[in-house]
């Protein structure tokens, strides 16, 4: 529910009230005596629904952008009237629920911060992502989500496309662009310092450490997270619900991302930090696209029938563009995803062989202890380089020729040659 104060400018009081009178809708009316070009004020209490069809028609009636209007929520409203309102504007669909599109192009400016706090922030986001990677502590990279000031510019440009406000869409791809540059700016420096005072071991080896693994070779599940970090964080601002949650899961898609592309870059490893910035570009994308496909099935349009044709040529042309280049990320990360897939048929496959050859009855004495395939450094697109084998067998006995056999049977899975370690170790029973 919404209380809606608004401005009588001189001349147009009959054609407002008659409006609100025509739409049945109950308000209160006070002289206004601190201005000439104002008359009068009225308070009249609306559906969510109802905000954004009636200040249209009352903009029509001659209520422009030089008489402000101020719509706050309202805890309760008691008036037979007003459940008629709520019946005639609330369907329950997505559309009734949403906010009114005045509320939504507010709620857009207000989630972006002035530019030295979307760049301080940013900064403190990516340097707290970056000490938690390097710590591998999933609390620490979650608290750098939290204070990350992303929300505001990633849904910006799909509010300011929809409602044709072209200065918002700007301002909001201008923030996002700045906001990736500067975020992995900020963490290639603090991991040079870092390394630098030798903070973190001299010998660190990046892929060891699991938070940040799994962002150096990101698969097709990481879009499906921006997409829906995208949908959740449109339907939160357009139905005037909390977004500080979905703004985490937003900053989840784009900080730490950034945080690896940086480390990798201050480790002297480009090649490394190619997976990571496809991640945080594939994602901010995702999100776009998300949430202007969702703001556009929600029904917020200009408020200018007019600008319609030329708006919905501009929001089709945006959309194709994005889909284009997100399905070229897609690609991209599908090759990742099946290159990950064929490494993990090819270990359980060099295992079976393992298993296999030690049931024969020569090896009879012989098990498996423990069985490791060792990937190469080149990221994205990681192959198997060495596999580990550690084999416990009686002691005064050796199998020389067994390594021969699973090095054979091992390779024989993949078309790259793959070298194999056979270590023996003693088994005494008593």
């Amino acid at each position: 529910m919404r209380l809606v104060q608004l401005t009588v400018p001189t001349g147009k009081r009959e054609t407002i009230l008659e409006t609100l009178d025509d739409r049945e809708i109950d308000y209160v009316v006070t002289d206004e005596t601190g201005s000439r070009e104002y008359t009068a004020v009225i308070y009249f209490p609306l559906p969510d629904a109802a905000v954004e069809p009636v200040l249209d028609e009352l903009q029509e009636a001659g209520v422009d952008e030089d008489a402000y209007t101020v719509v706050v929520d309202a805890e309760t409203v008691v008036s037979r009237r007003f459940e008629a309102l709520r019946e005639e504007y609330e369907e329950g669909d997505v559309g009734s629920d949403r906010i009114s599109r005045q509320e939504l192009q507010a709620e857009a400016d207000d989630l972006t911060p002035s530019f030295p706090v979307y760049v301080v922030m940013t900064v403190i986001s990516a340097v707290v992502a970056t000490a938690g990677l390097l710590l591998d502590s999933p609390a620490v990279v979650v608290g750098s989500m939290v204070i990350a000031p992303l929300i505001g510019p990633a849904l910006g440009a799909s509010v300011g496309t929809v409602i044709d406000d072209e200065e918002l869409f700007i301002e909001s791809i201008t923030y996002q662009i700045l906001g990736v540059v500067v975020a992995i700016g900020a963490a290639a420096i603090f991991a040079v310092l870092v390394r630098s005072m030798n903070i973190v071991p001299p010998g660190l080896v990046l892929s060891s450490v699991g938070e940040i693994s799994e962002r150096l070779a990101p698969d097709l599940l990481s879009l499906a997270i921006a997409l829906g970090a995208g949908i959740a964080g449109v339907v939160s601002i357009a139905t005037g619900t909390s977004v500080a949650l979905v703004g985490v899961m937003i900053a989840a898609a784009l900080i730490p991302p950034a945080g690896v592309a940086g480390i990798t870059l201050a480790w002297g490893q480009p090649t490394a930090a190619i997976g990571a910035t496809v991640l945080v570009l594939v994602n901010l994308l995702s999100v776009n696209l998300a949430g202007l496909l969702t703001l556009w099935y929600a029904g917020y349009r200009p408020e200018n029938l007019f600008q319609m044709g030329e708006t919905e040529q501009r929001v089709r042309h945006r959309i194709v563009g994005l889909i284009v280049i997100v399905l070229i990320f897609a690609v991209f990360l599908g090759g990742i995803t099946y290159a990950s897939y064929e490494a993990g048929n090819f270990e359980q496959d060099a295992r079976d062989e393992v298993e296999t050859v030690l049931t024969d009855g020569q090896y009879e004495n012989y098990e498996l202890l423990e069985f490791e395939v060792v990937m190469d450094d080149n990221y994205p697109f990681r192959n198997p380089e060495r596999v580990v084998v550690t084999i416990g067998g009686p002691p005064d006995e050796s199998a020389p020729e067994l390594a021969d056999i699973l090095h054979e049977r091992i390779n024989d899975h993949t078309d790259q040659s793959v070298s194999v370690e056979i270590r023996y170790v003693q088994i005494l029973k008593r």
